[in-house]
């Protein structure tokens, strides 16, 4: 084991893979010569060269479109959207062509694209820099979505989607970048649809994913000192999601708290709510609760900010209050 950044994680997943399969490429806005803003792609230019690793123009819908016409040609692109809040704007390629040309062509071919985006909140970013938008692509059929919290799942996690034939998302909260975790030397990789108990506990569940997981296992670890001992799902993935893990533990400690940083209006708290409510609902002893943004654009006031964002000591408020009602 090594213990490395999170970024340098994502990094061995696509260098590695790279150097296995020569149709692999890599296209955004300055992931060549420049090793990318987070410095994920770092290394990626000088080793396979410029027609490997593009830089791009500042065209969301062209780097996600010229991915579609790679993939669907042969190629395996892996497209960086340096913010996932820029995605909207290419919203057709993603939406009706990424998620559904292999279905509206009969299957007669692949998709083999990834999407890699950076997103959530937590440092300035304000309104139009700081979504936490995967509950959108959740609605979209079509779409394989990741979402790592480790550095050893982000590499897992990509080795996996970088042998997928099918479209996907691959969220990465800008937060994490440069936290640090214990990563294997040798060959491994996560599959998808298999979430992963960070923390067993027999009084309630708490279901989250992401950045927000360093929180939910803060929230934990204070109060198992009190004798509340939390069951913690992380999902890693959410389209699919492993329905089967969060309705096991439901089953188990009679309680769910879901943790996202998206906003809690239709998000992915509430498919998970839905989910216990149909299926558990026979499982549960109290009120379902849920912790998200609130229902508003993402202020640039760092004050502000974290009123508005998911926290520990909302996170803590709320397992309280599942255990009371």
């Amino acid at each position: 084991m090594r213990n490395i950044l999170f970024t340098d994680a994502i990094n061995e997943a696509l260098s590695e893979e790279m150097r296995k399969n020569p149709d692999i490429i890599v296209m955004g806005e300055d992931v060549g010569f420049a090793g990318g803003v987070r410095n994920v792609t770092k290394g990626l230019y000088a080793e396979f060269g410029e027609m490997r690793v593009r830089d791009t123009p500042i065209s969301e819908a062209i780097i996600v479109g010229a991915g579609v016409g790679a993939a669907i040609t042969g190629l395996r692109p892996v497209v960086e959207i340096m913010y996932s809040d820029f995605l909207g704007i290419a919203g057709d390629e993603v939406f009706n062509k990424m998620a559904k040309w292999r279905y509206m062509h009969g299957g007669s071919m692949t998709m083999p694209m990834i999407l890699r985006t950076a997103c959530g909140g937590g440092f300035g970013g304000a309104a139009e820099h700081s979504q936490s938008l995967e509950a959108l692509f959740m609605h979209m059929p079509g779409l394989t979505l990741v979402y790592p919290t480790t550095p050893y799942e982000a590499k897992g996690l990509l080795k996996t989607a970088l042998n997928d034939d099918n479209p996907i998302i691959f969220f990465e909260h800008r937060l994490l970048y440069k936290t640090r975790g214990d990563v294997p030397e040798g060959e491994y990789s996560i599959p998808f649809g298999k979430a992963d108990i960070k923390r067993t506990g027999k009084d309630v569940t708490v279901v989250s994913y992401g950045y927000q997981m360093l929180s939910v296992l803060a929230a934990a670890e204070k109060l198992s000192k009190e004798g509340i001992e939390v069951e913690v799902v992380d999902l890693r993935t959410l389209c699919p999601l492993d329905k089967n893990a969060i309705l096991e533990s439901v089953a188990k400690t009679g309680r769910l708290v879901v943790v996202e940083e998206g906003h809690k209006t239709v998000g992915v708290g509430a498919e998970i709510a839905a989910l216990a409510a149909e299926e558990a609902i026979y499982y549960l002893e109290g009120p379902i609760k849920r912790v998200a943004a609130l229902d508003i654009p993402i202020p640039y006031s760092p004050p502000m900010e974290k009123y508005v964002l998911p926290n520990e000591e909302k996170i803590t408020k709320a397992i309280r209050e599942a255990l009371e009602g």
